[in-house]
């Protein structure tokens, strides 16, 4: 741990002087950087019975660090590079198990304990424009600054999050910043595309209008559940994921609303034949098979009710027939929540955050976990099946000049892993983060 912070402290000197020399809007690069800490601690709480997949009963405590270099470049008219090295390490609660809306959203890219330096982002962007209306986008993490048209069509391939383009929210998407469940980043029951620490190789399209955007994306698949290796069998493998994104403004406030729907194609094993062929002991993995698919849909949407109070909700659904290849095991989510900033007493930088998670599984999910069966994510050996139901609050503090900041955060949650006869379940959390 020693040697990782003194790393960082010299990485961010090297990033600090670096910023400094990128002043303009228009410079033809941009260079940022992140590191996330947090560290989780649960008291003991009741459980009669634990599967090999459960949340431990017992009082734990665990952390996590992520450290991200963000660096473009314009390469010609209309075209960017973007690169980002990404450092992790750490663990979630009883190894990111028990929990399908897991307490901690940075656990879900770190693989192991061991700090691990990877490529995140690697992918190329061109953009083709047309219109006099301009909008100024400013140097940010995963944008060069540029001055583009409201009009355009762009398309970027390479390595990539879908939640870099996907699934936005004001209030609601970012557990760098905002809240930190898994079921708040995203829509819970979007299996979305990604490798075990959250990224995916494939194609984006985007086509924007001034008051709306539609965006489109195919891309790889992972050989085996929340694993790290592609599938070489595109045909075969792939996800398609389109979003259509509409802006508007009530009583002069912003909002914004999103509908995405999505087609997972794969090796993926099946819930009911699993059963079928062992109802003592289902085993969904021993029923992987090409021609599976898992669909679906989220709905999404945030809206300000004044420049510092805003509001947000989220719906989301699967199949369910197939298993949990990519996220989390959710089938059905609803989640709705609201954000503060602190301009009342005099702290306009800070925030405070409040939202409830409502996660469901499918008949075939549940009846294959009642019956024994395990996910990668959840599975008690049994199931006294309940709706997973999550409250969180948190305080976000602007400790330093808007790049340090320290937030405390609690979360209650009842029936973890869908099961009514473990729980209810407190996680006190201390997130440190600091971007230039």
């Amino acid at each position: 741990m020693k040697k990782l912070v003194l790393t960082t402290i010299i990485l961010l000197g090297i990033v600090k002087m670096t910023l400094a020399q990128d002043t303009t809007k228009q410079d033809p690069y941009m260079f940022h950087f992140q590191q996330t800490i947090i560290t989780q601690y649960k008291p003991p709480f009741n459980a009669p019975y634990s599967g090999k997949n459960s949340l431990s009963p017992l009082a734990e405590t665990q952390s996590s660090i992520t450290t991200t270099f963000f660096m473009g470049t314009k390469l010609w008219k209309g075209a960017e590079a973007y690169f980002d090295p990404e450092l992790s390490g750490g663990a979630g609660l009883s190894q990111t198990l028990g929990v399908a809306g897991f307490p901690n959203g940075e656990t879900f890219r770190v693989g192991g304990v061991q700090n691990k330096i990877y490529i995140a982002r690697l992918y190329f962007k061109q953009n083709f424009e047309w219109g006099k209306d301009k909008d100024t986008l400013e140097s940010d993490q995963l944008q060069v600054p540029v001055i583009r048209s409201k009009r355009y069509f762009s398309f970027s391939a390479g390595k990539f999050g879908m939640a870099d383009f996907f699934d936005g929210n004001n209030f609601s998407h970012d557990p760098r910043g905002q809240f930190m469940n898994w079921a708040l980043m995203d829509n819970g029951a979007w299996d979305y595309p990604a490798n075990t620490r959250g990224y995916t190789l494939g194609l984006f399209t985007e086509f924007g209008q001034p008051n709306w955007t539609l965006r489109f994306a195919t891309t790889m698949v992972v050989t085996q559940a929340n694993s790290s290796t592609w599938d070489a069998k595109i045909a075969k493998a792939n996800t398609e994921t389109v979003e259509y994104e509409n802006r508007y403004t009530i009583g002069g406030q912003k909002g914004t609303l999103r509908l995405l729907g999505f087609l997972n194609n794969g090796k993926f094993g099946n819930y009911d034949l699993a059963i079928a062929q062992n109802p003592k002991a289902p085993n969904v993995d021993s029923t992987q098979a090409y021609g599976r698919h898992k669909y679906g849909f989220g709905i999404n949407t945030d809206q300000y009710i004044t420049k510092d109070f805003g509001v947000f909700a989220k719906a989301s659904w699967n199949d369910g027939h197939t298993e949990t290849w990519f996220f989390t095991e959710i089938d059905r989510s609803i989640t709705f929540g609201g954000e503060l900033k602190g301009t009342q007493w005099k702290r306009p930088d800070d925030e405070i955050g409040l939202a409830f998670i409502d996660d469901g599984l499918s008949s075939e999910h549940r009846n294959y976990l009642a019956d024994g069966g395990y996910g990668f994510i959840i599975g008690d050996g049994k199931l006294n099946y309940a709706p997973e139901m999550i409250a969180e609050f948190y305080y976000k503090i602007n400790a330093y000049q808007k790049k340090f900041f320290l937030t405390p955060d609690y979360q209650f949650i009842v029936n973890p892993a869908y099961n009514k006869d473990r729980g209810p379940v407190n996680v006190f959390s201390i997130r440190a983060h600091i971007e230039f």
